[in-house]
């Protein structure tokens, strides 16, 4: 029986992990939900490979990651910003993202620079994991999930399945980077912080700190005001949760936060914006908006018809790049003939013999 192939990491970049849709149902015991904190991204790059939308991807930030196939060809894809660099048969040729990519057996994938908002996705063609607690995610700090419950690093491999003999996919028009402020929601305890407090939160540029990973983002700024007490008995939190500490500095919460704390909590970022704000680098400036629980709802509809509109606009990339669906569709091939059907072979053989 032949062996399977295998996608190995030869370098895993700035915290590369496996991740899917999260595990859920699990916050009232205190397991976080984890899983990507961009599902759009997930979404795309599964559908690319033609995996289930929530299967499990590599999220990776701002480059680094090195992937090589082994034992047979494999088909991964990349969802995001990315400037790619495939290495075969000792030449290297540079890609975008927002594609499939047929990987032959040692070839090797470079991500060598993420763009503005600094999360990839990886898909990765029929990957399958077990799942701890319904879901593949890794949760590293309490190992669970992905490989052994932790980040990826270099070695490990991953099971894959023979390349299917599908085409290569492509997005033609990836989702516009967002702007404007990241729309919150106020409470639940907003009732802890002044009029002026609310305000500053609201008028005030508030800059990315170093301290951010994929549990959360520390936030610099002017530092806003609580009235009475600066703590509350804990209650739970959710990924989008903005605490303030003693110290006034908003804390945002992400995918692998804890499940419950005890500080105020001044307002809880919209689930539209959330990968967005988990998408921001240090040193970047970001403004919030309040917005009231019916904005928010809508404003997740429409970001769910806009991934939608996204995957039906996938198309085939033919060899070299080309997008075939829109050489057909602005008739730039009228006229076209084949060369190979019987009709022709005869004048094919009479110009060979001619050259």
């Amino acid at each position: 029986m032949t062996a399977a192939p295998q996608l190995e990491v030869l370098a895993s970049g700035a915290f590369a992990s496996l991740q899917d849709a999260g595990r859920r149902g699990y916050r009232r015991v205190g397991v976080p939900w984890a899983g990507v904190l961009d599902r759009r991204l997930m979404r795309i790059a599964n559908a690319l490979v033609g995996n289930a939308e929530a299967a499990p991807v590599i999220e990776c930030f701002d480059g680094g990651l090195q992937l090589a196939a082994r034992g047979g060809a494999v088909r991964i894809a990349l969802a995001g910003d990315a400037l790619v660099e495939l290495e075969r048969g000792g030449e290297r040729q540079a890609l975008a993202g927002w594609r499939s990519l047929l990987l032959g057996d040692g070839d090797v994938m470079r991500i060598k620079r993420i763009g503005a908002e600094r999360i990839v996705m990886v898909a990765v063609e029929g990957l399958q994991l077990p799942a701890v607690l319904g879901s593949a995610s890794t949760y590293a700090r309490a190992a669970l999930g992905g490989i052994d419950g932790r980040p990826l690093a270099a070695g490990a491999r991953l099971p894959a399945v023979a390349a299917t003999d599908r085409r290569e996919q492509m997005l033609p028009e990836p989702p516009r980077a967002g702007s404007g402020p990241i729309r919150v929601i106020a409470g639940p305890q907003a009732d802890f912080f002044s009029d002026a407090g609310l305000r500053d939160f609201a008028d005030t540029d508030y800059r990315v700190t170093t301290d951010a990973d994929r549990m959360g983002v520390r936030l610099e700024g002017p530092p806003l005001e609580h009235i009475g007490k600066r703590e509350i008995v804990s209650d739970a939190t959710v990924p989008g949760s903005i605490q303030v500490p003693g110290n006034g500095q908003p804390i945002v919460l992400l995918a692998d936060a804890q499940t419950a704390g005890g500080y105020p909590k001044i307002a809880t970022v919209i689930g539209a914006d959330l990968p967005r704000l988990a998408a921001t680098r240090p040193g970047q400036l970001i403004r919030f908006a309040f917005v009231d629980a019916a904005e928010g709802e809508r404003l997740a509809r429409s970001a769910e018809a806009e991934t939608r509109a996204l995957l039906a606009s996938l198309r085939p990339l033919l060899i070299g790049g080309v997008d075939e669906a829109a050489l057909y569709g602005a008739n730039l091939v009228t006229g076209a003939i084949d060369a190979l059907s019987a009709e022709y072979r005869p004048l094919l053989a009479a110009a060979d013999r001619l050259s």
